[in-house]
């Protein structure tokens, strides 16, 4: 029988060993905010065994607040990889801030035209060349009324059938307590209850070794996002409403 996903990772109190070397900077980053984490949130993390240890992956992540990169960043270092992300632009010209992001290997996201197929070039990159790319496949928080996934945008469809790397499906659930990004309220408090599990990759066979296509970019985004809702539907106990299409702002069923 196999391992109940939802099964908490209580042994990765600490990182999960055989995974990524950690650099200077990154080490300083988990020493600065890790203890701040430990305070703000109250955590309940399963999966961790669905990420490999080495090797590129794709890790695509449901999007519910500007408050979970960072309890996702923390998982995602104590399953053993170091977390790469694809961070807007702009966060890297903050000043001291933006160097110190730079420095522990995030990729820069730019808007529109070259430069956003820039950003996806470096991020297969990435994943070819060994890395666990933390990918966001909605591109904003979601706009949906009860924090379900929405549809995705076909980037995290590319990255995975221009590189053939698994794509791990990380299920957030609890940050938009601390803000919610619909609601715009903002409440820090500690212990704050945050879920985050990590499934099987999804199976994306039908498509591997098949050219790429619009219509196969839709249908493999789709794949991956149906799994996000229905991880987050076990999490939160409750059954999933069709994916949300935020550009006509009403559900469809797919």
């Amino acid at each position: 029988m196999s391992p109940d996903p939802m099964q908490p990772d209580v042994k990765y109190w600490g990182r999960r060993p055989g995974g990524d070397r950690c650099g200077f900077w990154l080490r300083t980053a988990v020493v600065v905010v890790k203890p701040t984490m430990m305070l703000m949130y109250r955590r309940t993390w399963s999966g961790m065994r669905n990420i490999p240890l080495t090797g590129g992956a794709i890790l695509a992540v449901n999007h519910i607040s500007q408050a979970d990169p960072i309890s996702v960043a923390h998982y995602v270092y104590n399953s053993g990889r170091n977390p790469q992300f694809l961070a807007k632009d702009g966060v890297f010209k903050v000043p001291v801030f933006g160097p110190w992001i730079k420095a522990t290997g995030q990729i820069p996201v730019y808007r529109g035209g070259a430069d956003a197929v820039k950003s996806l070039h470096a991020a297969i990159e990435a994943v070819k060349g060994g890395e666990a790319v933390i990918f966001y496949p909605e591109g904003t928080t979601t706009k949906e009324p009860d924090h379900w996934p929405m549809r995705g945008r076909t980037g995290v469809a590319r990255l995975a059938l221009e590189t053939g790397a698994p794509v791990v499906p990380v299920t957030v659930w609890g940050p938009h307590r601390l803000f919610n990004p619909i609601t715009g309220k903002l409440r820090l408090r500690p212990r704050t209850p945050v879920t985050i599990t990590a499934g099987e990759p999804v199976d994306l066979s039908a498509w591997r070794d098949q050219p790429i296509t619009t219509n196969s970019l839709t249908e493999v985004t789709d794949a991956v996002m149906l799994r996000l809702r229905d991880q987050l539907a076990h999490v939160r106990g409750e059954e999933p409403p069709p994916l949300y299409d935020h550009r006509t702002a009403k559900r469809k069923d797919v």
